[in-house]
C-alpha cells in the first residue's frame, strides 16, 4: 500500500483519536487485558466500549464495496448506505467493479452516481480490489470494506467506528445476520491450527451469546473497518490471496503488529449471500481455500510455533488431497503386490508401448490437481514467502501466546474421514499441540463445514 499526505488542516479529535491507537501500539503488546470472571467469556474476550462519539468527532470514512456481476445486489446496498445515520461530509463510497458484464456498471452510472466508481477491465480479485478503493480514497480517517450483498442498518456505520475513533481499538467488525434477520451470520471470526476460517456464529439462532462486545481474530471483510494509517502500517490486504482468507491474514497481522480488533453487535449488517464462487470451476475455488490458510500461518505464526505446526499442516492437507483424489484402487502402486513372473514378454511389450503413448497417466480429480498446486504454491516458492514472512514477523509487538486464544476453535477437525480424523488426533498429540491450545478453546458450538 502506498502512504498517502495527512489531510491538510484537519485538527478535530477524529484526526488526533486514531494517533493514541497508534501511539499504544509503539509498546510491548496494545492487546487489551480483559481478565474476564464471567463464566460466559471463559477466553477473556469481553471488551466494553466508551461513550458515544460526537458528530464532530467522528472520522472521515471511505466505504470500499467490491462488485463482480453483483447487479442483482446494488439496489438494497445502497438505498441503506444513503440512509446511513453519519455525517454526510465525512463518509465516501467507492465501488470497484472487477469487469461485470451483466449492467452493474451502467445501474451504478444510471440510479447511484453519488458513489465514486472505478472499473477494472478483468478480475483482479477481492484483496487487490479492496486495495484499489482504498487507494482511491479522499485521505480517510478510517477505511470500511462492505459486501456488495449486504444491506445495513442507519446506526452501522456510526457504532462500527467509534471504537476505532476513541482509540480503543484498530479495526472492528459487524454483527452479520441472514438477510432475513432471523439467524446469525457472523460475530467475530477465528480459526484452527491450520488456518481454516471460522465465523463465529454461523447459521445459529441470535442469542445473548452475541450481544456482547469482544476481541475477535480477524475482523470479516463482509462488513469491517479499520483505522487507515494502521491499515496501510501492516500492509492492507496480501494481493497474493486474490480472494479468500484475506480477512484472516490481515486480521492475524494486525494482531502480530500491536493492535487490537474488536467485534461490535450495535453495527448490524444482512447478508444475502452471493453466489459469485458457485459461477467458477469448482477446483479455482478449492485452490485458493487450500492455498491461502498455508499462506496465512506461514507468515503469522512465531518462529518457535511454525516449526511445531507446520508439519502437521503439511500432513493433513496430503491427506485431503488424497481423499478427493479418486484413486480407488493403488494396487498398480505396490510392488509387494507385484507378480513379474506372471507377465509374459508379450505383455511386457505392450505394457511398455501402452507407456510411450500416453499409458503412464492415470485419472486423477480436478480438485486433487487445485490442492497439489495450491500446496506447490507455498513449496516453490518458498525463498519468497520466507521474505514475506520476515516482513511480518519484524513488526511483532505482541507474542503468540497473547494471540492463540483468539483461535477459538483450535482443534477443530474440518473432515469427517476416519483416516483423516485419526492422523488429526495423532498429530495433535505427537507434536504436543494440545498444550500448545490448552486453554485456548471457547465454549461455542462446532462451526460448520
Amino acid at each position: 500500500m502506498r502512504s498517502k499526505r495527512k489531510r491538510g488542516g484537519k485538527s478535530s479529535k477524529a484526526a488526533a483519536k486514531p494517533k493514541a491507537q497508534a501511539a499504544k501500539s509503539n509498546s510491548k503488546s496494545s492487546v487489551p487485558k480483559t481478565a474476564s470472571k464471567d463464566p460466559r467469556d471463559p477466553l477473556g474476550l469481553r471488551v466494553t466500549f466508551g461513550e458515544r462519539v460526537a458528530d464532530a468527532d467522528l472520522p472521515r470514512c471511505a466505504i470500499v464495496i467490491l462488485n463482480l456481476n453483483g447487479r442483482h445486489h446494488l439496489k438494497p446496498c445502497f438505498e441503506t448506505l444513503a440512509a446511513l445515520d453519519y455525517p454526510r461530509d465525512k463518509v465516501e463510497v467507492i465501488l470497484v467493479d472487477n469487469a461485470s458484464t451483466d449492467g452493474s456498471v451502467e445501474e451504478m452510472r444510471r440510479d447511484h452516481a453519488w458513489v465514486k466508481l472505478f472499473v477494472n477491465e478483468r478480475n483482479v480479485g477481492f484483496a487487490p480490489g479492496c486495495n484499489q478503493g482504498v487507494e482511491l480514497a479522499d485521505e480517510p480517517d478510517v477505511v470500511v470494506f462492505l459486501n456488495n450483498d449486504m444491506r445495513v442498518e442507519k446506526e452501522w456505520l456510526r457504532t462500527l467506528v467509534e471504537p476505532i475513533a476513541r482509540g480503543e481499538h484498530a479495526a472492528t467488525t459487524s454483527k452479520m445476520l441472514s438477510w432475513d434477520g432471523k439467524l446469525m451470520n457472523s460475530a467475530g471470526g477465528g480459526m484452527n491450527f491450520h488456518g481454516i476460517g471460522i465465523q463465529r456464529g454461523y447459521l445459529e439462532e441470535i442469542t445473548d451469546d452475541f450481544a456482547w462486545p469482544r476481541l475477535t481474530l480477524f475482523a470479516c471483510g463482509g462488513a469491517m473497518a479499520m483505522d487507515a494509517r494502521a491499515f496501510r502500517e501492516v500492509g492492507g490486504f496480501d494481493e497474493e490471496f486474490f480472494a479468500y482468507y484475506e480477512d484472516v491474514d490481515l486480521g492475524w497481522r494486525t494482531w502480530v503488529a500491536g493492535h487490537s480488533i474488536a467485534y461490535v453487535p450495535e453495527s448490524i449488517a444482512y447478508h444475502h449471500h452471493s453466489s459469485t464462487s458457485r459461477r467458477l470451476p469448482i477446483e479455482m475455488i478449492r485452490l485458493l481455500q487450500v492455498r491461502n490458510p498455508l499462506y496465512a500461518c506461514v507468515k503469522n505464526y512465531d518462529d518457535d510455533n511454525l516449526r511445531r505446526i507446520l508439519p502437521a499442516i503439511l500432513g493433513l492437507a496430503t491427506r485431503r488431497m488424497l481423499m478427493v483424489s479418486g484413486l480407488e484402487d493403488d494396487t498398480p502402486f505396490r510392488i509387494e503386490k507385484a507378480n513379474p513372473a506372471a507377465m509374459s514378454t508379450v505383455r511386457r511389450f505392450f505394457e511398455k508401448a501402452r507407456a510411450g503413448k500416453g499409458g503412464d497417466t492415470i485419472p486423477l480429480k480436478r480438485v486433487a490437481a487445485a490442492d497439489l498446486i495450491g500446496i506447490n504454491d507455498l513449496l516453490g516458492r518458498w525463498k519468497h514467502w520466507m521474505a514475506k514472512r520476515e516482513a511480518v514477523q519484524s513488526t511483532r509487538k505482541t507474542p503468540d501466546s497473547e494471540i492463540l486464544r483468539l483461535f477459538l476453535k483450535p482443534h477443530w477437525c474440518i473432515e469427517g474421514e476416519q483416516g483423516y480424523m485419526d492422523l488429526h488426533e495423532g498429530m495433535t498429540a505427537f507434536f504436543r499441540l494440545d498444550e500448545l491450545f490448552e486453554g485456548c478453546t471457547d465454549r461455542g458450538h462446532e462451526p460448520h463445514k
